[in-house]
């Protein structure tokens, strides 16, 4: 009975060695084929790699070349015909900017604006008014050339035509134009008012109105009247912005007395509001009308 039990041990024992070498042989050899597979594959990779890098490598040989080649094709083009482009392109862009003023002139008639094109390009005409009256014309003739050139013009020499024509008349003919107009409409504004006040309340000034060139800066002295008392103010208008009609800046003092009476004082801040808000004539209009400071304007 032992030696039965010991041969069955003995039995399952080398049956249980046997399965287990068994399962590390089978192991090893599924290592060894996922080992081939992987060493395999690494090199396919490895020379796709060195493929890809080879392709790469032409590639930008290529682009290289087409880019040089190019460059050549645009440059024996350009040494081909370069005058003939080039004045091409020049008429081009010049008769653009011939129509583009037509255009212009045609569309802002109405506004104060005309012209007629000349040989040499356009003549433009500035009519000037002021609260529905027509006052001077100017003229600026230009010579659609590139740069773009004033021929000839009529403007007046205080107003800054170099000035407006540096910064616009070669990117922005429109602008120039506009620009030239805003200056010559305000000037006439300002030269319109100071003449109807010479004309129309000479009575009221006492002395001569003075006046610049350029109608930005006035002085005068005027009567004042208010029950049965009279006496004189003294103003001054700036007009630092010169492309409007109104002053920026105004002045008024009085004449003849070291301290004027509180009513006055109050009437003489009035005319220096006055003066600020309202055309100068109209503000004389006013005076002649009640013979005294007519606070409706004011308020």
């Amino acid at each position: 009975m032992e030696q039965e039990n010991t041969l069955n041990q003995d039995g399952q024992s080398n049956g249980g060695v046997l399965a287990h070498l068994e399962r590390l042989e089978t192991q090893v050899n599924k290592s060894r084929k996922k080992l081939e597979e992987l060493q395999r594959t690494q090199a396919v990779e490895s020379t796709h790699g060195t493929k890809i890098r080879k392709l790469r490598s032409l590639r930008d040989k290529l682009r290289a070349e087409v880019k040089q080649r190019e460059a050549r094709v645009e440059a024996c083009t350009a040494s081909e015909e370069p005058d003939q482009t080039s004045e091409s392109s020049e008429r081009e862009v010049l008769e653009r900017k011939r129509e583009s003023v037509k255009a212009i002139l045609q569309a802002y008639r109405f506004t104060g604006l005309s012209g007629k094109l000349t040989s040499r390009g356009v003549c433009v005409c500035i009519n000037t008014a002021f609260e529905g009256n027509l006052l001077d014309s100017y003229f600026v003739d230009l010579v659609i050339q590139k740069p773009l050139r004033i021929h000839h013009h009529s403007i007046p020499v205080f107003i800054p035509l170099e000035e407006i024509s540096a910064k616009y008349l070669q990117t922005d003919i429109q602008h120039f134009l506009f620009s030239l107009c805003e200056y010559l409409n305000a000037y006439s504004g300002r030269k319109y008012q100071a003449d109807r006040l010479q004309s129309d309340f000479a009575a009221s000034l006492a002395g001569p109105l003075q006046r610049n060139s350029l109608c930005n800066l006035l002085s005068f002295t005027y009567k004042v009247e208010s029950r049965g008392q009279s006496f004189s103010f003294c103003a001054r208008l700036l007009y630092k912005d010169l492309t409007i009609t109104l002053p920026t800046d105004v002045t008024v003092t009085y004449q003849g007395m070291d301290a004027l009476p509180t009513s006055w004082e109050e009437q003489r801040a009035h005319h220096e509001k006055l003066f600020c808000t309202k055309p100068l004539h109209q503000v004389f209009a006013s005076f002649a009308r009640r013979g005294k400071l007519d606070l409706s304007l004011v308020y």
